[in-house]
């Protein structure tokens, strides 16, 4: 079974695209770089002992995916990773990320549908259920005004799915990640942010390292234990395989519906502090690191239930918070010593 991975060589897609071919599966990626390297493709090739066909393509583009549809006949599913991600920078950009994120799709969409492809993983985030009023959320819970331009993106394009499948062409599920970290145990691929990283887990690696001065936390007076954020975080390699039972429950078509959507995390909360303590103790190395202002668009403290994803798609998260800690500062000192 072939599946188009767009965002293919981005941090959740690169360890998605190597769970898919470890499953069976025929990825095949799409991935303009614009946040990514390309000798992840290398490092997917060398954990999975597989050739990936892969084309350096801005989704936005509908010829571009034309002409992937033209040449690889037999896709029958698509996963759609490409779109800017980071909350901060969506309040300093809101139009550019409008544009590509619900861009990317519509277009992926028209021609999903022209070309008779009618399953869709869809690449959505907790972001959705905005402050919300009780925790944990399940996927019942009522979606709060998004308090950032990409969680509005990200509720608008469910919005859109929703509707589309509606007419009865698509199987859309939209899979709502809490906070990805961790890397390949391979040390192979990881988190690789362009410029200064936007999520957590990059910059306690990076300041741990050297490479940036000192963390700030956004905020240390929230309504939380200790005044910092709380965040369900859930390793990659847990979540990669989640799109992989997402592929599978597709293929069986064992849905009576249209469209769904899965939350995809542990059901564990943590804070900030907690999760650079957590750090410092399991790889005793210490974090320079100051608590800050509030960072607009961020939310206090959401974390999941995930028993719809346990129940229908079979799926259960195994890695612990010592294990995503570990992953992700391994990866951070092979790839730095690889770059000396």
């Amino acid at each position: 079974m072939q599946i188009l991975v767009t965002g293919g060589l981005g941090f959740i897609g690169s360890h998605t695209v190597v769970e898919l071919i470890q499953s069976g599966y025929e990825p095949i990626i799409v991935d303009d770089l614009s946040n990514s390297e390309i000798f992840i493709l290398e490092r997917i090739e060398q954990i999975t002992g597989k050739k990936v066909k892969f084309y350096p393509y801005d989704v936005t583009e509908s010829e571009n995916i034309k002409k992937i549809f033209n040449e690889n006949k037999e896709i029958e599913a698509c996963i759609h990773f490409a779109a800017k991600k980071a909350v901060g920078e969506s309040m300093e950009i809101p139009l550019e990320y409008y544009r590509v994120n619900l861009l990317s799709l519509l277009t992926l969409l028209d021609e999903m549908k022209n070309y008779g492809i009618k399953n869709l993983v869809f690449s959505s985030s907790a972001t959705v259920y905005g402050q919300p009023e009780k925790l944990p959320v399940n996927e019942d819970s009522p979606l709060q005004p998004a308090l950032s331009s990409y969680g509005s993106t990200k509720q608008m394009a469910e919005d859109i799915l929703e509707k589309v499948s509606a007419t009865g062409w698509l199987n859309a599920l939209a899979l709502r990640y809490f906070n990805p970290v961790g890397a390949h145990k391979s040390s192979l691929i990881g988190e690789l942010p362009k410029g200064i990283p936007s999520n957590l887990m990059p910059f306690i690696t990076q300041t741990a390292i050297g490479i940036r001065e000192k963390l700030t936390v956004f905020g240390g007076d929230y309504p939380t234990p200790d005044g910092t954020c709380v965040r369900d975080y859930i390793h990659v390699v847990d979540l990669a395989k989640a799109h992989v039972k997402a592929c599978e429950y597709l293929k069986q078509k064992k849905q009576n519906f249209s469209y769904e959507v899965f939350n995809i995390g542990t059901g564990q909360g943590y804070s900030v502090l907690e999760i650079i303590k957590t750090f410092e103790k399991v790889n005793q190395q210490s974090v320079a690191y100051k608590i800050g202002d509030r960072r607009k668009g961020d939310i206090e403290s959401i974390y999941a239930s995930c028993e719809k994803a346990n129940d229908i798609l079979g799926w259960k998260a195994e890695e612990t918070l010592d294990d995503m800690v570990v992953d992700a500062w391994n990866w951070e000192k092979k790839y730095r010593s690889e770059r000396k």
